[in-house]
């Protein structure tokens, strides 16, 4: 597997940007602002995350995701590393990350990749999503927050 930056002639792959946020819009906006990094096996992409650089010396991890037929392998762990050391790369001394209250999987990824629970977003997800969120049977509405220093 190889992991690079997105060139700039090459369009997203959104089919897998939308399986971590359902909003095209919101992910069309930080697209914008971020930079996007795919994960690819012969040429195929199978794996996509984007940083964001949120405040000076700090980078947001805004989007992960890998195709649902190579999830379990251990391949979003190794983005979440790869994710880890370009923010270091950029300068970043913190990288932070939100998800929903339901991801369970996401959770406990992002705590065995070493980053701590900061805090809850209380309905981010209502005030942010015109569409409902339901997620492991459990409507997704507050943003789980983690960071990790770096």
């Amino acid at each position: 597997m190889q992991i690079r930056k997105l060139n700039a002639d090459e369009q997203p792959p959104f089919k897998l940007l939308l399986l971590a946020d359902p909003s095209q819009s919101v992910v069309e906006e930080y697209l914008k602002r971020g930079q996007c990094f795919v994960a690819e096996v012969e040429n195929c992409v199978i794996g996509v995350y984007v940083l964001l650089q949120t405040r000076p010396e700090t980078v947001e991890l805004v989007n992960i995701a890998v195709d649902e037929s190579h999830q379990g392998k251990g391949i979003g762990k190794q983005l979440v590393y790869h994710a880890i050391q370009n923010a270091s790369l950029l300068g970043a001394k913190t990288v932070e990350v939100g998800t929903g209250n339901s991801s369970v999987g996401q959770l406990a990824l992002y705590q065995k990749c070493g980053f701590r629970i900061t805090g809850i977003d209380r309905d981010f997800f209502i005030r942010h999503y015109s569409e409902e969120i339901v997620e492991n049977g459990i409507k997704v509405v507050d943003m789980i927050r983690l960071s990790l220093d770096i």
